[in-house]
């Protein structure tokens, strides 16, 4: 199909980035790291999850983050919301949009959300009736998409079916997520053509893991298949706490870098996003994953 001229960058850094950090990081540090981002021209920012404080503590603060941080118009903030009680607390706090998530894999399912497949869609579907009734918008998350943790190799039907569920309650967008990054990009590009003969590829995107190096080639290989829209994550920060070995999103800065390269136009500006991953990469204690991140370091010194 040839390459995309635009493509939307969908920055989960503060969500699912932040969320696997083992030190509490401060309310105020979360909310100038979004000022920072949507400053560097990013349009889809996640930025929390109205979780239970018990799962996953560090987004206890989902509510403070959300309503301190300065929104700016045609920038979307979405939150990631598990079910109907998350949904009441995203709506008491205004959320415009929402996102949800669950599984191609049984035992994936089971592990993160303590219920099958057909009960997390089930839970989801009355997710999204509440959110159309208030007008908050959908994104939904596939888990799993080309491996599993505990089952291996997942077939590309059910990626297919749980998608579809999806696409038809209503969600915007259907994001596929390669949580453990074992990917590679002529499995990747067999996924996409699996998931388009039911959802159109506008409404699709690429949220692939960086764990075996394979996540920039696998996203230039569903960039020829006609994604334009790509998740990615700030300093590479993020994984997933119930996926041994997923080390972390593709990071934000790598994908920029590639796309420039290719004269793809994002609107995102690189050195602020450059500004943006230092900060939090300072605060967290920690190098960014980030191959671009560590060279620009490099060569200011």
């Amino acid at each position: 199909m040839g390459l995309p001229k635009f493509v939307h960058l969908v920055e989960v850094g503060p969500r699912d980035g932040l969320q696997n950090e083992p030190q509490t990081v401060p309310t105020k540090v979360k909310i100038e790291f979004i000022n920072l981002l949507t400053a560097a021209g990013l349009t889809t920012i996640e930025v929390t999850s109205f979780v239970s404080h018990k799962w996953i503590p560090q987004l206890a603060d989902a509510k403070e983050v959300f309503t301190a941080i300065q929104k700016q118009p045609g920038i979307d903030y979405p939150v990631l919301v598990p079910n109907e009680q998350g949904m009441r607390d995203a709506i008491a706090a205004d959320a415009k949009c929402i996102a949800v998530f669950a599984a191609a894999s049984e035992t994936f399912s089971q592990k993160n959300t303590n219920c099958s497949i057909k009960q997390s869609l089930d839970r989801i579907e009355k997710v999204i009736a509440l959110a159309q009734q208030h007008n908050i918008t959908v994104r939904g998350y596939v888990s799993c998409v080309l491996g599993c943790p505990y089952e291996g190799e997942i077939q590309l039907n059910q990626v297919q079916t749980v998608a579809n569920a999806l696409f038809q309650m209503g969600c915007y967008e259907v994001s596929l997520g390669d949580t453990i990054g074992v990917g590679t990009p002529l499995k990747a590009k067999l996924l996409i053509d699996t998931i388009a003969k039911v959802i159109p590829l506008k409404y699709l995107a690429a949220h692939f893991h960086d764990t075996y190096g394979q996540a920039l080639a696998n996203l230039y290989a569903v960039l020829e298949q006609g994604i334009s829209t790509i998740d990615s994550s700030i300093a590479g920060l993020g994984g997933c706490p119930y996926a041994r070995g997923a080390t972390g999103n593709v990071a934000t800065e790598d994908v920029l870098y590639m796309l420039n390269g290719m004269g793809i136009e994002t609107n995102v500006n690189f050195p602020t996003l450059l500004a943006a991953s230092n900060f939090v990469t300072k605060v967290l204690g920690h190098q960014a994953r980030s191959k671009v991140a560590l060279a620009a370091l490099a060569s200011s010194r």
